[in-house]
């Protein structure tokens, strides 16, 4: 059972920084303390405030500073003050020092909490960006590769061309004016290899223009196919192919 004074744990509490058997000593003293009820009220509203106001990215020391200080901060308890004096606004000895400590561990958990989710965003922003700057410059890349070689063919009302890099072992199909696939369903394409079809990726529905970075290295691969499939694709090819390329030489 804890030996602090229950009294002085009114802000503590409004962050949910109490646990266990503390927290629950701290509930049955609060049914019967009409002050302290005033006090976690008080406290509660101004966290929620705070959660409110603009995230910015804290300092690393941040943390340890308000625990540091929080040690310092005496907390009177109730008692010292009668409580038609708290209701009137006269509780000069603890309120300045409480409101203090209330504002500072709220604080520390609001933008703690910001600083963590800004950072995931971060983190996750920089990882999506590498990630398409890298297909950029691979897609240039076998564009532009000195052995790269292209054929073309007519399909869905438009055009499509594979180029591929042998150096590279990559291709790129890239698509003009090609009409919309039907609702609910997208152009898939494929590598024929040895009598078998391996997925290639999906051209983007919504784009009659584009040029598509295939999935996969071309591997000896002998053709190219495409075909309607579902939204999302499917594992191996579940209709006539709309088109058919021989790899180029």
């Amino acid at each position: 059972m804890t030996t602090t004074d229950p009294h002085a744990l009114t802000g503590a509490y409004a962050v949910h920084a109490l646990h266990g058997e503390e927290r629950a000593a701290f509930e049955r003293h609060l049914a019967e303390c009409d002050a302290c009820k005033q006090e976690v009220a008080e406290f509660t509203a101004t966290t929620g405030r705070l959660a409110l106001a603009t995230t910015v990215r804290t300092r690393p020391a941040m943390r340890e500073q308000v625990l540091e200080r929080i040690t310092t901060v005496r907390q009177v308890p109730p008692g010292a003050v009668p409580l038609e004096g708290v209701r009137r606004g006269t509780r000069r000895g603890r309120g300045p020092a409480r409101w203090a400590l209330a504002a500072s561990v709220a604080a520390a958990a609001a933008f703690g909490g910001a600083a963590v989710w800004q950072y995931e965003r971060a983190q996750k922003a920089q990882h999506q960006a590498a990630q398409a700057q890298r297909h950029v410059e691979n897609l240039a890349g076998v564009l532009a590769a000195p052995d790269a070689r292209s054929r073309s063919v007519k399909v869905a009302g438009g055009a499509g061309t594979l180029v591929v890099s042998a150096g590279r072992d990559q291709a790129v199909f890239v698509a003009s004016g090609m009409a919309a696939p039907p609702r609910g369903k997208v152009y898939q394409l494929w590598f024929a290899d040895g009598g078998k079809m391996r997925s290639a990726g999906l051209l983007d529905p919504d784009r009659s223009s584009q040029a598509v970075l295939m999935q996969g290295a071309v591997d000896g691969a002998s053709g190219v196919g495409i075909t309607v499939e579902p939204t999302g694709g499917s594992k191996q090819p579940t209709s006539t192919p709309v088109a058919l390329l021989g790899v180029p030489a």
